[in-house]
């Protein structure tokens, strides 16, 4: 009915600025900057880009609709609950996923999602033994802002949301006694720490560099950036094809979905990241110029 009155469903071409919090874009823009940075003249890459993600499939991860007769109605043998549970930690560059870097192990307690189940030592462990001896020299590693990926260095201390209002007392008495003040609230506090503690380096970016590649991140809420979502999309779609609800079916379905990624298949998914980095940095100067224009017509109004 929409398309016989004329609509066309398709992509957005602008964003709401109204949904986006500053932060956000501040981090898309820092972001896209060091990727567009990468590419020579001609579009291509200048360092090898490698990216990395954690993601799980449960055993009882399968579709969830069928053909039946209308008759009878639906017939469904799958199990209640979403059964054990996988956790997978793998990497792709263009040729296809790092050779000697998957990890796949049996998540032990039940959460959330999969990032209750890693640490910053496991995530580490494999990063340093697993990932890095098998990545092209100076690469340019890029992964998301999971908890276990922003550890500081050891023994820095950096003010956050979560840091106990006696610890950040206590290190502004100690740092800037002048600016400190019995009656400080938690959020005085923080903010004012903040401003005087010089922010420390991630220790995992530290190894990377030790080793010669540096790392980015995807910002908050953009993992159509990160293009080994879509790879993580084809290995679950053949499990959930081929679910026969056991773990040992899971651990031989991920292998066979494993295999369908191919290098064709990284290509074509970095090469949609890569569109969707050029659509964000036109529409972020679109929407800047269109702020720009709203003012100036404002204050001509104005005066």
């Amino acid at each position: 009915a929409l398309i016989r009155l004329g609509f066309v469903y398709g992509k957005s071409l602008t964003k709401s600025a109204l949904r986006e919090r500053d932060e956000v874009v501040v981090a898309r823009r820092e972001y896209l900057r060091k990727k567009l940075a990468n590419r020579d003249p001609l579009g291509k890459t200048i360092c090898p880009e490698v990216y990395l993600d954690e993601s799980y499939v449960n055993v009882n991860h399968s579709n969830s609709r069928t053909w039946y007769f209308a008759e009878e109605g639906p017939w469904v043998r799958k199990p209640s609950g979403k059964g054990p549970r996988l956790i997978i930690v793998d990497a792709i560059t263009s040729d296809g996923w790092v050779p000697g870097a998957r990890l796949v192990f049996q998540a032990k307690r039940r959460t959330g999602d999969y990032h209750g189940q890693m640490n910053y030592d496991n995530f580490r462990r494999w990063f340093t033994d697993s990932l890095l001896p098998n990545i092209p020299t100076s690469s340019l590693i890029v992964m998301d802002n999971a908890p276990y990926h922003n550890v500081y260095v050891d023994g820095a201390f950096y003010p956050t949301s979560s840091t106990k209002k006696a610890e950040l007392a206590s290190w502004l008495q100690e740092h800037d006694p002048s600016a400190f003040d019995e009656s400080m609230i938690k959020a005085e506090l923080l903010v004012a720490c903040r401003e005087r503690c010089p922010k420390p380096d991630y220790a995992i970016d530290c190894i990377a560099e030790a080793e010669g590649h540096r790392i980015v991140r995807t910002p908050q809420y953009h993992p159509e950036l990160q293009p080994i979502e879509e790879c993580w999309g084809v290995v679950k779609n053949h499990c959930a094809l081929h679910c026969d609800f056991t773990i040992a079916g899971l651990r031989e379905h991920l292998i066979q979905g494993f295999d369908k990624v191919t290098a064709e298949t990284c290509q074509a998914a970095i090469k949609d990241a890569y569109t969707e980095e050029e659509r964000y940095w036109k529409e972020d100067m679109d929407d800047e110029n269109e702020v720009t224009d709203v003012e100036v017509g404002n204050s001509c109004q104005h005066c």
